[in-house]
């Protein structure tokens, strides 16, 4: 099956053991002083167990003031080598190879996160997403950040990491420097390209003089920065030659910087798959060293074919790490429907760190907790029962199984998945149905009996004898009663026309304008339904990740899909709905009305078995909150299956 994915590649006398390379990625797991933690020693470790052949940590700040999150990883200080030599030793007891990643944020961070200090960038011009105004570089700072650089690298060394990627992408400080969008300087280090790059070179030559030639030093940066006057790949190509040149020793080629609108730093699900793939390979055209491609590859397959066309010379996956570190070593046995696919969602990475928090990962809940779990077989083993077949519930029965419980899952539906079935409806979500296709197998791979279409009743119940059940379910899609008509016909909620158990009429309202009710409408609006979407706020989607609310107007605007803001649903009629929109009364023709209001808790359930006597070894799984976010509602799961 596969001809390169598996084969050694070398890096300045540095062997790689395979084509798989885990790239840079923040995980907040480090203290405040920049040192490693056991939460994240265990977290590079278990990517070394899977069998990455390199692994390219997060950002070490060359100082104390270059920080973009708090608890990220630091070489600025002789105290912190120890315990990153203990993450180097971690990572050597299997064959992978690591790299740290050096950087300095520049203006891409803020005091709170930067120890108090203000930020510093070529020029005064703040980063749209920090929003503070930066202070512009002297000649003779730069000349201490380039040193930094260099003892920073040294400290690498010493620590046992196996190279150094110098962060030059992303809009941070070497980025900011290359960039014509953030660099207006006009002495030695503005100007024309070859000035713009001026730091980089110094920088690396710095680095060569810490740690000599026979170290790998390679270069992560942008080949289109996607910004109105940022560079793109011509200079891109430019670039990469000059790199080569001035001697280092490979490429990685990513994309992007930091911004609300555009951000393919950390694609969506709403971005193709290796979607840079086709630059990096005019990139490897042009230069003789190696060249790593990265952006939202995640399929092995994908990755060998990158390499047997001569594209790249190692495909970097970030989050498709995050999702299974085991991705290699399962590859590798031909175990594809085994790996648990990233689902491109951002809820766990890219929007934990947002809200100032550490990494984790949907569809992965033991990512970060790797350091204090374990699925060591129970010494008592528990006759389970699940109720819910949503994530929630198939999470806690799969845990519960890999820890030696006899369990077994009731699901009142036909089908399995509760809420990620539809979900996965809309165009770009398709990754929703990859995971619960994962998650059955693993029900089944574990020996979980399951049972669709089943209720859980007392007589069930007293047959089976369980030691514990777990409900993990029990919610309804609300119906507002204060809306006059809501039980009409016409209306059908989100689920069940995504579902495809109801016809779509031609003519729709849907009340709702958070994610489900525009997914939705932009689900019927791809079939040429004429759409409108009422919402009471000011804005649609005002819960969601702004480049992802910005991506989801575009496509709305494209299929002709009406967006009503500050507008409330009075009355359903039969031939349409009454709304209230500035004081005004308007009606709103339409031959379906759509509910995406969101969930309510339904407790009946639960309470019903704790009448009949089963509250002590009843296990109801989280809130109304809880379970209607994919995210909670999987690590709730986790949560229980793991501590029974």
């Amino acid at each position: 099956m596969w001809k390169k994915l598996f084969t050694p590649y070398d890096i300045n006398g540095c062997t790689i053991p395979n084509r798989l390379a885990v790239s840079a990625m923040v995980t907040n797991y480090c203290d405040r002083d920049g040192r490693a933690t056991k939460q994240y020693i265990a977290y590079h470790e278990e990517k070394a167990k899977g069998g990455w052949g390199l692994i390219v940590t997060e950002d070490y700040a060359v100082g104390p003031h270059a920080m973009g999150f708090s608890n990220v990883a630091g070489l600025y200080d002789d105290d912190q080598i120890e315990s990153h030599k203990m993450l180097t030793d971690a990572v050597h007891r299997f064959e992978s190879k690591i790299f740290a990643q050096i950087y300095h944020a520049g203006r891409q961070t803020n005091e709170k996160s930067n120890h108090g200090a203000v930020p510093q960038s070529p020029s005064a011009i703040p980063c749209p997403v920090m929003r503070q105004l930066p202070r512009e570089l002297t000649e003779e700072e730069i000349a201490v950040i380039v040193t930094d650089f260099g003892q920073t690298a040294l400290r690498a060394k010493k620590a046992g990491f196996d190279g150094i990627e110098v962060h030059a992408a992303h809009g941070y400080l070497l980025a900011q420097f290359l960039s014509p969008y953030s660099n207006k300087r006009t002495d030695c280090y503005g100007g024309i390209i070859d000035n713009r790059a001026r730091i980089v070179r110094e920088a690396l030559e710095s680095i060569r003089a810490n740690v000599g030639s026979d170290f790998p030093v390679t270069i992560r940066y942008s080949c289109d920065e996607e910004v109105e006057g940022g560079h793109k790949l011509p200079d891109a190509l430019v670039l990469a030659r000059l790199f080569e040149e001035w001697g280092f020793d490979a490429l990685q080629v990513s994309a992007s910087l930091y911004s609300q609108r555009f951000n393919g730093i950390v694609p969506s699900m709403y971005t193709d798959h290796g979607w840079l793939i086709d630059s990096a390979a005019i990139i490897k055209q042009t230069v003789g060293i190696p060249v790593f491609v990265v952006g939202r590859i995640n399929d092995p397959r994908m990755a060998e074919n990158v390499l047997l066309s001569g594209k790249a010379d190692f495909v970097s996956m970030g989050r498709a790490s995050l999702a299974d570190p085991w991705l290699p070593a399962k590859a590798k046995r031909g175990e594809l429907d085994s790996i648990r696919y990233c689902t491109g969602c951002l809820k766990g990475c890219s929007d934990s760190l947002r809200h100032g928090k550490s990494i984790t990962c949907m569809v992965n809940p033991s990512l970060g907790k790797e350091y204090k779990i374990s699925y060591t077989e129970t010494d008592a083993p528990k006759n389970i029962v699940v109720v819910g077949g949503g994530p929630c519930g198939m999470e806690a029965a799969r845990v519960a199984a890999l820890r030696g419980h006899k369990v077994s899952l009731y699901e009142q539906k036909p089908n399995l998945g509760g809420k990620l079935c539809a979900a996965a409806y809309p165009p770009y979500k398709h990754e929703y149905a990859i995971y619960v296709a994962w998650a059955i197998k693993e029900l089944e791979t574990n020996g979980v009996m399951v049972y669709q279409n089943t209720n859980v009743e007392e007589d069930l119940l007293e047959k089976l004898n369980p030691d514990k059940i777990v409900i993990a379910g029990g919610q309804k899609p609300l119906r507002p009663p204060a809306i006059s008509g809501i039980d009409k016909s016409i209306v059908h909620f989100a689920e069940d026309v995504l579902l495809g158990t109801v016809q779509p009429g031609d003519n729709i309202v849907i009340l709702g304008g958070g994610e489900v009710g525009c997914e939705t409408a932009l689900f019927l609006g791809m079939q040429e339904r004429r759409v409108t979407v009422i919402e009471q706020l000011p804005c649609v989607m005002q819960e969601t990740r702004f480049s992802i609310a910005f991506k989801m107007k575009q496509m709305l605007t494209f299929y002709d899909v009406e967006l009503q803001t500050n507008t409330t649903a009075r009355e359903i009629l039969d031939d349409g709905v009454l709304v209230c929109k500035n004081d005004q009364h308007v009606f709103l023709p339409a031959d379906m009305v759509v509910l995406a209001l969101g969930y309510k808790q339904d407790s009946t359930l639960s309470d019903s078995l704790k009448s009949l006597g089963y509250r002590d070894n009843l296990i109801v799984a989280g809130d109304n909150a809880c379970l209607s976010d994919a995210l909670l509602a999987i690590h709730a799961g986790f949560k229980i299956g793991i501590s029974i």
